[in-house]
């Protein structure tokens, strides 16, 4: 008989109080999905494996340490599923290190990242939009994205524009390391003639970008916005602790034993 693994993967958060909310909600609606596999946690970020280890002496895996302890644990059907927002950087390393292991086991499939195609990108949407406040003539709701060199940075455009092409026309996406920016954001806020802002991450966790660059007291978004002289709302909720978010990964993870 087959033993079986699901590594769940994610970029990883050093906000503990984020981590339960969100990745670990992830990975029990995983467990849950797959009753019968042995459940093992790997994050891409080494700063926050280290920060983890050292502060609070929790030891994470790396990809391939994960993939090791699998295989010596007996593992020989594995499913990989990563909560990344995008086939980024991070997707692709992780890919790599599957790649460099995969002879191990009998079989590994993996899952996609939560905007992988047409119809994830309206489920995402549906699903923010329908435990959010959407916005009005006189209040934006801003979503901040983390952003990447890589070419899938598009994506959060095209994020955009589904808000649009659904009817939610007060809703924008900026990113806090690429483009979109919000400086790029401000001058559509502004014709709009918008009195207040809302400010959410669209990010898996609520960490460091969440808490700093959206809603920290210095250089943040929510201080630009504030000396534009709008009024500012930050909600601290990554997207991780959304349900829909959650059956949106489970529903990759199926797909992929399906291939």
């Amino acid at each position: 008989m087959q033993k079986k693994g699901l590594l769940v993967v994610s970029f990883g958060t050093s906000h503990l109080n984020t981590l339960e909310k969100t990745i670990v909600k992830i990975e029990e609606k995983l467990s849950e999905t797959f009753p019968g596999y042995v459940l093992y946690r790997a994050f891409t970020s080494k700063m926050i494996i280290r920060i983890l280890k050292e502060r609070d002496g929790m030891e994470i895996f790396t990809v391939a340490q994960a993939l090791k302890q699998m295989a010596e644990d007996g593992i020989s059907e594995v499913i990989v599923q990563p909560t990344h927002i995008l086939h980024g950087v991070e997707n692709d390393r992780m890919i790599e290190d599957i790649r460099t292991k995969a002879q191990e086991f009998v079989s590994i499939k993996v899952g996609n990242p939560l905007l992988s195609s047409t119809e994830d990108y309206r489920k995402a949407v549906e699903e923010v939009a329908e435990e959010m406040d959407t916005g009005s003539a006189e209040k934006a709701l801003i979503f901040m994205g983390h952003g990447t060199s890589h070419y899938t940075n598009s994506s959060y455009a095209a994020l955009e524009y589904v808000f649009r092409d659904k009817g939610y026309e007060h809703v924008y996406v900026g990113t806090v390391e690429a483009y979109p920016s919000l400086e790029t954001i401000l001058p559509r806020l502004k014709a709009k003639g918008y009195k207040g802002v809302c400010l959410a991450p669209f990010m898996v966790v609520s960490g460091d970008h969440a808490a700093n660059d959206m809603a920290g007291e210095e250089d943040s978004w929510k201080e630009m916005l504030l000396q534009e002289g709008f009024e500012v709302e930050c909600i601290l909720k990554g997207l991780g602790e959304y349900k829909g978010i959650q059956e949106i990964f489970a529903e990759h993870a199926k797909a992929a034993i399906r291939l």
